[in-house]
């Protein structure tokens, strides 16, 4: 399949990619949707395989992150009787840039990502796609989505976060850096790389030390994908989005925001994650007053690409709180978007 980055603008093409061992879900459809403020996004919906229908669950990817990236999550839900959306995220994958170098990770502000959550509900899920609605959010994607919840809006009826983004290990002074990256926001270098930060992508490092899986056969999927998306495998953020991402994580991380979510949650933290830290996520699922949080001892960051016996627990937990009501028809208004057929 042909491949356009949309530096700068709307790609004039969007591909969705076979890697070995990772082909592209059969019978889904490739939808460009627009933003209100004029950003155009990758996103596929798909329709259950099983034979009663129990809703859609929408995913929400983590920074750098593309849609290549969870095919095996996409057949496992629509096995389970869901249909599936999936998207791109302004700023990586395939969807638009709003800087010239597509590697960079970047957005000059969170709430931008609230504009992509919602083109895509108004797009897709609600027009097109069967009740009930729910959210499967990783890492940044949690992070937007209890952002979104905190905020009074979000399209779902429940939503199972896995390793929310509430605060990041990998930054060694955390207040020291959040001040630095306002600073430096604030003098006009939020397009550039954080410190010491470049073009490669996390999910293309050795297997030996990663933060993300202990699976080397999932891990080394998840690489080769990265390699054929290119770009879209974005490399380090740059300084607004840290800054941005330190201000999001602080407004969740305040003792006052979880209990003002009544949207029911399930929190899935990984105990071993070197990427974000696990004991500010059970803090903050401790004051959820209609959510809930296991936490899996042995994962990394990437439970669902982790070992299968780490998998097992996520399903298990995911099939007991997200219940779905048998729907027997697709017959949505599906030419509300432009959908282009998934070769």
């Amino acid at each position: 399949m042909g491949r356009s980055d949309g530096v700068g603008g709307k790609p004039p093409l969007l591909t969705l990619r076979d890697t070995p061992g990772n082909p592209v879900p059969t019978g889904g459809t490739l939808v460009a949707v627009g933003t209100a403020d004029d950003c155009t996004l990758r996103a596929a919906y798909w329709r259950s395989t099983a034979r009663t229908g129990r809703g859609t669950v929408c995913l929400l990817q983590g920074r750098a992150e593309f849609i290549e990236k969870y095919y095996e999550t996409v057949r496992e839900l629509r096995a389970r009787g869901f249909d599936v959306v999936a998207f791109d995220w302004r700023g990586q994958g395939e969807s638009d840039r709003r800087i010239d170098d597509p590697h960079k990770g970047h957005v000059a502000r969170f709430d931008e990502y609230r504009l992509d959550l919602r083109a895509v509900a108004e797009t897709v899920l609600v027009p097109l796609m069967p009740e009930p609605h729910y959210g499967l959010a990783h890492s940044m994607g949690g992070c937007v989505a209890l952002t979104c919840a905190l905020g009074g809006w979000i399209p779902f009826r429940r939503l199972v976060t896995v390793a929310p983004m509430l605060s990041i290990r990998m930054v060694r002074w955390p207040a020291g850096a959040a001040l630095l990256a306002r600073v430096l926001q604030r003098l006009g270098f939020g397009d550039r790389y954080v410190p010491f930060g470049g073009p490669v992508s996390i999910a293309t490092k050795p297997f030996s030390g990663n933060r993300l899986s202990l699976d080397p056969a999932r891990y080394a999927r998840n690489a080769a994908a990265a390699q054929q998306v290119g770009a879209g495998a974005v490399g380090d953020p740059t300084i607004a989005w840290l800054a941005e991402a330190f201000r999001a994580m602080g407004r969740l991380r305040d003792p006052r925001a979880a209990p003002r979510i009544t949207l029911p949650t399930l929190v899935v933290a990984a105990g071993a994650d070197p990427v974000c830290g696990t004991p500010a996520t059970e803090r903050f699922a401790a004051r959820l007053k209609a959510g809930h949080i296991l936490v899996l001892p042995d994962a990394r960051h990437e439970i669902l690409t982790e070992r299968d016996a780490i998998r097992q627990d996520f399903w298990a937990a995911f099939d007991g709180f997200v219940p779905g009501s048998p729907l027997p028809t697709h017959a949505e208004a599906e030419a509300h978007a432009a959908p282009v057929p998934v070769a």
